[in-house]
């Protein structure tokens, strides 16, 4: 039993390993949000439906915070440093505009 517990955690650590590194993804200069975010963020963020992308909390909930986080990413999310400029505004008001909010 010790040895699959062992086996079990060890296996967990690896896969939120691959979500908490940082990514070299840079977006094509003319790709949409959703584009980007297709390609970026549904490793890890899976849309909850045709309509939602994801549920934000309040404090993330505008342009400037969501920028802030994928930029930065967290202990568990990668950085995405090289989504800048319109790519990164057009990212997050993809987000914003396909998110709920709790």
């Amino acid at each position: 039993m010790k040895k699959l517990n062992f086996a079990l955690t060890i296996s967990a650590l690896f896969i939120l390993a691959g979500c908490g590194t940082s990514r070299d993804y840079s977006p094509p200069a003319d790709a949409s949000g959703e584009k980007i975010f297709s390609t970026a963020c549904t490793e890890c963020h899976k849309p909850l439906s045709a309509n939602v992308a994801m549920v934000l909390s309040e404090k993330v909930a505008n342009k400037e915070a969501i920028i802030k986080k994928f930029q930065s990413g967290s202990m568990r999310m990668p950085a995405f440093k090289n989504i800048q400029g319109e790519a990164a505004d057009r990212l997050a008001e993809y987000v914003l505009t396909n998110s709920q909010v709790k």
